[in-house]
Parts: C-alpha cells; sequence; structure tokens
C-alpha cells in the first residue's frame, strides 16, 4: 500500500529561513524606517520622487538584509580578504582615474558609476576582525600595529579624494574592531587627551585660526572653513554658515511637540538645505519637536544596545568583533549627523540611518543589519 505524504505549505517551507531572527533588532528597524518614511514623504513629497525612491530603496535594503542574515559568520569571514583588496585596489584606480564632481574625485566608472569608499565601510570591519580572530590566543603588540596599517591605507586614500564624512565613518569602524580586540587603554588616552588638547587650543584661539589668509597645514581650504564655520556661524552668514544657522532656527523653533506633520516652515519655504538628506534631522525636530527628537534618539540608542548585546552573546571571537564594529557604525552615522545639524560638529556628508535619502548608504545600512541578523541567528543555532 502506497504511503501518501502531505505536501508542506509554502509558509511551512519559508519558516526556516525567519528562524533564529532577532525580533528586538527588527523591532528597532522598523521603527527607524517608519519615522523615515513619515519625515520623508513630508520633507519630499514636492521634491520629485523622493519619498517613492526612498521607499524603494527601503524596499532594496530589506532584501539584502534578508539574504546576508541567511549567510553564516563563518561564510562570511571567507569574504573579508579578497573585499577588503578589492575595496583598496578600487580606491588606488580612483586615485589614478576616478571621476571628479564639485572638486572631489570619489567616483568610478566601471560600467555603472560606482563609489568604492562605500565598501570600506563593510570591508574595514571585516577585515580587521579576520585578522584578529586568526592571531586569537597569540596577540602581540605587533598584532595592532598591523591592524593599524591596514585600517590607516584606505582612510588615507579616501581623505585624498577627498571625503572626510566617510573616511570618518571607515576610521570609526575599524577603530572599534582594534578597541574591541583588547587594545591597552594606555596607548587609548594619550591620543585621545592629545585630541581634547587640540579642540580646547582651536576653540581658545579661534579669531587668529581663522582669520582671513590663515592657513592650515593638512586639512583643505574647505574643511578649514567648515571648522571657522562651526566655531562661529555668523561670519558668513550667507555663504558657509548658512547650513548650520538654518538648522539650529529649525530644531529650534518646533519647540517642545513641534509644528506638526507637513507644517514645518523652515523646511517647506526651503531654508533648509538637502533637506532630504543631510539635513533631514532639522525638518523632523521642526514638525516633532523635543518629543519626536527623544523618542528618534530613544530609538537609535535600543538599536545600539541591542547591537552590542548580540556582540556579547556571539559565539566566536569574529562574530563579537564585527558585530560590536556594525553596531558603533549605527551609533557613529546618527551622532555625527546629528551633531553637524545642531551645531555641535562640522557639516560634513554623513546620513543619518535610515531617515536620509540615499541609495547607497540604505544598501550599506541593509548589510549591516542584515550581518547583525547573521550572528544573531548563530548565536540561536549554538545555543540549540
Amino acid at each position: 500500500m502506497a504511503a501518501v505524504f502531505d505536501k508542506p505549505s509554502l509558509f511551512k517551507r519559508a519558516a526556516p529561513l525567519f528562524e533564529g531572527f532577532d525580533g528586538p533588532l527588527a523591532f528597532a528597524v522598523f521603527l527607524l524606517v517608519c519615522a523615515g518614511l513619515l519625515i520623508m514623504y513630508s520633507s519630499g513629497y514636492d521634491h520629485g520622487t523622493r519619498f517613492v525612491d526612498h521607499g524603494r530603496n527601503m524596499l532594496i535594503a530589506g532584501a539584502i538584509m534578508f539574504v546576508v542574515a541567511q549567510i553564516p559568520p563563518q561564510r562570511l569571514m571567507t569574504f573579508a580578504v579578497p573585499l577588503y583588496t578589492v575595496g583598496v585596489m578600487l580606491l588606488i584606480a580612483v586615485a589614478i582615474f576616478g571621476i571628479t564632481k564639485k572638486g572631489a574625485r570619489r567616483w568610478l566608472n566601471v560600467g555603472v558609476v560606482v563609489q568604492p569608499s562605500e565598501i570600506l565601510k563593510i570591508a574595514m570591519p571585516l577585515m580587521l576582525a579576520w585578522w584578529f580572530q586568526k592571531r586569537e590566543g597569540q596577540l602581540r603588540p605587533l598584532d595592532f600595529l598591523v591592524a593599524g596599517a591596514l585600517l590607516v591605507v584606505p582612510v588615507g586614500l579616501i581623505m585624498r579624494q577627498p571625503d572626510l564624512g566617510t573616511s570618518l565613518l571607515v576610521l570609526a569602524a575599524g577603530l572599534a574592531v582594534i578597541f574591541f580586540a583588547g587594545l591597552s587603554w594606555k596607548l587609548i588616552a594619550p591620543p585621545v587627551m592629545i585630541g581634547l588638547l587640540g579642540i580646547f587650543l582651536i576653540v581658545w584661539f579661534e579669531p587668529q585660526l581663522c582669520a582671513d589668509g590663515m592657513r592650515w597645514p593638512v586639512l583643505h581650504d574647505y574643511q578649514q572653513q567648515r571648522i571657522c564655520t562651526l566655531l562661529d556661524p555668523s561670519r558668513d552668514p550667507l555663504g558657509k554658515g548658512f547650513h548650520i544657522i538654518q538648522g539650529m532656527i529649525a530644531i529650534g523653533s518646533g519647540g517642545v511637540l513641534g509644528k506638526g506633520f507637513m507644517a514645518g516652515t523652515q523646511t517647506h519655504l526651503e531654508f533648509i538645505p538637502e533637506r532630504t538628506t543631510d539635513f533631514i534631522f532639522a525638518a523632523f525636530s521642526e514638525e516633532f519637536g523635543l518629543v519626536g527628537n527623544l523618542l528618534l534618539i530613544a530609538s537609535f540608542i535600543f538599536l545600539v544596545l541591542r547591537g552590542l548585546a548580540i556582540a556579547m552573546e556571539a559565539p566566536t571571537l569574529f562574530s563579537r568583533l564585527l558585530a560590536g564594529a556594525v553596531t558603533m557604525i549605527f551609533f557613529t552615522y546618527a551622532f555625527v549627523n546629528m551633531g553637524m545639524v545642531s551645531g555641535i560638529l562640522p557639516v560634513v556628508g554623513v546620513p543619518l540611518p535610515f531617515i536620509s535619502y540615499g541609495g547607497t548608504a540604505m544598501v550599506t545600512l541593509g548589510l549591516a543589519v542584515g550581518i547583525l541578523m547573521s550572528i544573531a541567528k548563530a548565536k540561536r543555532l549554538v545555543q540549540s
């Protein structure tokens, strides 16, 4: 007598793909996605197809996240060296025959125009996590020097483009891996103290350093102007200081509860520059006020804390370092963007995660969330 087997439903066949997904992490991303769609509709409904394109970018990022989440961390580790090598080679190619726009050489035409520096946001932590995994149990000071060299090469190439925002993000991701790998505080404290002293001296001697005709070594002229404008936006209120002044006006005019959805005057009268990209936090602050800002910041804190919890519980050193570094990417994105819009950091091209418009940045964020999901999934499989 022939046995009859019931064919499993589509839901049952797809269910294993979702097993191990981290619920709290997904909820944090969901909150930020909702906030992003809400403010993008308000600030970008009269800005061509920005809202529709933003939703499309989110769907693409979600698909990438889902695919990457299915890849075990051990498999991700095999991509570290090839991805880093290709990224650095593309950066060298950009320096030689890259495409120049608005005075910056950041793009490369390989059939399609790409920005290779974006690859290093993920390739850098992958490479350093792979390096420290290989040296586990036998770490020496020389190993940290090698890690520093691996970090300095791409950061230096990106700064030469010049692209201060992306170089800061790549640097932060790499330093996070080195720190989590066990770098001694004796080596961390001196550079931090020197940096704080440098900031104090720049603020104290701002009138002399920012005087007409004064040129700073190392930095480009536009980077020097950004710092000087940050210290005193009123020195060029209709030029370099316009972004900062209008951003602070929008944030302050929102008050406690905000002016209401689609009711921001600074936003819709186009006083806020780049209101759908770098300065979207100013538009959000104007319409949703202090309460909305606190909820948005709480969502980012929840995302960061959940990412760090996944890192702490990861089964291998590679997974722990990678999860910690990826989480710090989210923190750096949010901190730098909110800081520059609020007038406490220089204006650099750093988007607000899941809120700002931008296809490349959204893909990077999808990759980052997918990596965290993969590590969380591996942890649950080990426990089971």
